[in-house]
């Protein structure tokens, strides 16, 4: 399985920030380290392209971000101060996901150890989102006329709004999500399949609305790809998730998702999404998991 890292365009933000950036060199640590992946590969993915970009982001955002232009008030939206190494992050992450799209339609699975910046609209980013790499990835190869039709299994504690604006009304590309109703953020842009969960919500509770939601979505195929935004913040430790699922819960939430692509043959691209628990090693321990059950998935997936 090809695994793409982008850890050393890591942005160097201020002690006391809420982002916990030092996650992904941790997390790539541990893949390296693990003895589940000694066949697999890791790669640095090339950087998405202007034209990748503006597929689904405006030309008058891509470039502010990438000439630094972003008013003080976007770049606030947004969470990072801008530099050169921001735009180059975002880029990377951005084509990380887009690598692992293409490896997954020859390959049947791969993963970003980044990415999941699902927050990032047509015209703006917030919540350290700045390009949407799902969308992105999956308007490329669409483009490249490698898929027809794809789907977002978004399972990040927070609503995906900006991926469900740039695909609003696009019947090419069901996007679902799963989250925290009263979580960020405040206004939500409509998935086709917005599954609203309650504070406290624990493991049994979501797996019946991920099995739901599954089931419903499948309704909509077939599909030529998806991508998976696997959260690490629905879990009880994390300070900005409030739902209350342990880590075994995550562990059967991944699995439940790709025995679901894997039944339906289906490509699947993973990116990690968000975590946010105040011990990083909780958050690398639970992406660890993710990209571990999806090494094993690979050697299950026959094409």
């Amino acid at each position: 399985m090809k695994i793409y890292y982008t850890d050393h365009f890591d942005l160097p933000l201020p002690d006391g920030h809420r982002f916990p950036m030092g996650k992904y060199r941790r997390l790539r640590k541990h893949v390296v380290q693990s003895e589940h992946h000694l066949k697999d590969t890791l790669v640095v993915p090339p950087a998405a392209t202007d034209d990748q970009l503006l597929s689904c982001h405006t030309n008058r955002y891509v470039d502010a971000v990438c000439n630094g232009n972003l008013s003080p008030k976007e770049i606030r939206r947004i969470g990072f101060p801008w530099s050169k190494k921001m735009v180059e992050r975002s880029r990377r992450s951005t084509g990380a996901t887009l690598a692992a799209s293409r490896a997954a339609l020859t390959d049947g699975v791969s993963v970003n150890l980044a990415g999941g910046t699902h927050h990032a609209m047509r015209d703006a980013g917030e919540g350290y989102c700045v390009f949407n790499d799902a969308a992105v990835a999956i308007r490329a190869l669409q483009q490249e006329q490698l898929i027809g039709r794809a789907c977002v299994i978004d399972l990040d504690v927070h609503q995906g709004n900006g991926t469900a604006e740039i695909f609003a009304a696009d019947p090419t590309v069901f996007t679902l999500s799963i989250h925290g109703v009263k979580n960020f953020p405040l206004r939500k842009s409509p998935s086709d399949l917005d599954v609203n969960l309650e504070d406290g919500t624990s493991d049994q509770r979501y797996m019946c609305a991920l099995h739901d939601a599954l089931q419903h979505m499948e309704k909509s195929g077939p599909y030529d790809l998806a991508i998976y935004l696997a959260g690490a913040d629905p879990y009880e430790g994390d300070r900005l998730g409030r739902l209350s699922l342990s880590k075994q819960g995550l562990a059967e939430r991944d699995i439940t998702v790709m025995q679901w692509c894997l039944h339906h043959h289906l490509p699947l691209a993973i990116a990690m999404a968000g975590g946010y628990a105040p011990n990083v090693d909780d958050i690398v321990e639970i992406h660890g998991m993710t990209v571990q059950l999806a090494s094993l998935h690979s050697r299950k997936v026959t094409r």
